[in-house]
């Protein structure tokens, strides 16, 4: 059974993508800069593993249907940067706000929905609450203790939302990394898009922001799309891209970031199928993350209650997340993709705002009827599902307490083998070379030929690399290699030339 993320340290994980060049904080070298993260030699090819696996089963060789027919997807790369009057039509120049609270003593800065207080079970006038971040409350603990001695006991508190204490209370709130009580403001709105400004003056009239979703560029260019290709209504377009959001408390590594990545697919379907189509999706969906080496107890679908649906889905047939067990959530989950079904709100706000109209309805000539599409979308972080899979992979080796190794599916890891020679000496490099150069036309495969065969495999454990191949004395006498599996560490012998077929069959072409 695949291990939950109870017992694994967010630390540990941290430290060895920093080690091993998975991800490294952006702009190291200056201090950092918060919210911001860079993909090291490995990470990127993780990253990129992921990607391509979500465009080639969604776009070049989509599923099929629930219908059993192949689906109708094409793709899309639309702009970081469109006319601001996406953004008005979309709402999110008006409403794409979160309740911010700073704190006058630390100058820290947060999301008013992500903290919380220890607030004492006995109602006592004036008595002292303990501010902290949601999964975060060690300083709070820490700061009661500091001001009541160490006696003080979280469990004579319980705890509450800082959005539901009421004003008048807040000059007894000590913040989460502060030293005295009032120091945090009122919650107040904070738009979470970047602005820029295009051309030389900056002005109100020169004023743009950075997306902050991918999904409108393909709702402006739906017409495009319908236009120009032979797509017919159920079909989907889908788009990987960066997005922006000037998040009040980026936290938990590259979970809640500033820039990150989106893997977003927006189908369009007759609503008169919105059910079928967004319980496909779901299930499609949740299944696929499944395939690609999340499969086990850290994993789950939810459906979303009605207090927590989106303005365009509350007259929708629902809304769901795929939700993965992260370290830092345990051994609750967090967001990994969502699937909504948008109802027909988007293009409705386009026709309206560009002034389009009926224009951007589809004519459905089967049921010779025009009308707005319904769109059930699923969309997925990029940069929540590589470290998810980072974090699933991570696995502490039991028979060397010292050592861990990545235990990727083989769809996904970096790097799917490596070839050495047992010794850089007998012929050996030359065998081991030659092989190299053969799988590499195909695979990304890693030669090293130094240290011991033992810091060797290490290394490749640590890199998530399923199978090493190594050529010793006996491939000169009978051609044949030494394949390690990096899960058992089981070998085998098999032919030379039979790598390559060994690796197609576990791995894939």
């Amino acid at each position: 059974t695949p291990p939950t993320n109870i017992n694994k340290s967010m630390d540990d994980i941290v430290a060895l993508c920093r080690r091993r060049g998975f991800i490294f904080q952006s702009s190291e070298i200056y201090g950092g800069i918060n919210g911001f993260w860079d993909y090291g030699p490995l990470g990127v090819l993780l990253k990129k593993n992921l990607k391509d696996a979500w465009w080639r089963d969604i776009v070049t060789c989509p599923p099929d249907g629930p219908d059993g027919q192949p689906l109708d997807m094409v793709g899309l790369d639309t702009t970081i940067i469109m006319n601001p009057k996406v953004w008005v039509a979309s709402g999110h120049v008006q409403g794409f706000n979160d309740p911010m609270v700073d704190c006058r003593e630390t100058k820290s800065r947060y999301r008013a929905d992500q903290l919380y207080v220890y607030k004492p079970q006995q109602a006592e006038q004036n008595a002292l609450m303990f501010a902290f971040l949601e999964g975060e409350p060690e300083p709070a603990v820490k700061n009661m203790k500091k001001a009541l001695g160490k006696q003080a006991d979280p469990a004579n508190y319980f705890i509450e939302p800082l959005l539901k204490v009421p004003a008048y209370e807040y000059a007894y709130v000590v913040g989460p990394h502060a030293s005295k009580p009032g120091t945090l403001t009122e919650p107040r709105m904070f738009n979470l898009m970047f602005e820029t400004y295009i051309g030389a003056v900056r002005d109100e009239e020169s004023k743009a922001y950075l997306r902050p979703e991918t999904a409108q560029g393909i709702f402006a260019n739906f017409r495009n799309v319908v236009d120009t290709s032979r797509v017919k209504v159920p079909f989907g377009i889908a788009q990987i891209g960066k997005a922006f959001r000037n998040e009040v408390t980026p936290r938990n590594f590259t979970f809640r970031s500033r820039e990150f990545e989106q893997m977003e697919i927006e189908f369009f379907i007759h609503p008169d199928t919105a059910r079928e189509w967004y319980q496909y999706w779901r299930d499609a969906r949740y299944n696929w993350w499944k395939s690609i080496g999340l499969a086990g107890s850290n994993l789950q679908l939810r459906e979303h209650e009605k207090d927590e649906l989106a303005h365009y889905a509350k007259e929708g047939a629902g809304t769901s997340d795929v939700e993965y067990r992260f370290p830092f959530t345990s051994p609750g989950f967090g967001e990994l993709e969502g699937v909504a079904h948008r109802t027909d709100f988007d293009l409705r706000q386009h026709a309206e705002h560009s002034g389009l109209g009926d224009k951007l309805k589809y004519f459905d000539q089967e049921r010779n009827e025009r009308y707005f599409p319904h769109v059930i979308e699923p969309s997925a972080g990029a940069d929540r599902g590589t470290l998810a899979l980072i974090c699933e992979a991570y696995t502490p080796d039991e028979s060397r307490p010292s050592k861990v190794f990545l235990r990727f599916h083989p769809r996904i890891a970096p790097i799917k083998a490596a070839v050495y020679p047992l010794v850089n000496k007998d012929g050996m490099p030359e065998v081991a070379h030659k092989l190299y150069r053969q799988l590499r036309g195909k695979y990304t495969v890693e030669y090293d030929a130094k240290q011991s065969i033992g810091k060797r495999y290490a290394r490749m454990d640590e890199a998530g690399t399923p199978y090493c191949f190594t050529i010793d004395g006996q491939t000169l006498q009978d051609q044949t290699v030494t394949a390690r599996d990096r899960d058992t560490q089981q070998q085998q012998r098999i032919a030379i030339d039979q790598v390559e077929a060994f690796l197609a069959q576990h791995i894939g072409g």
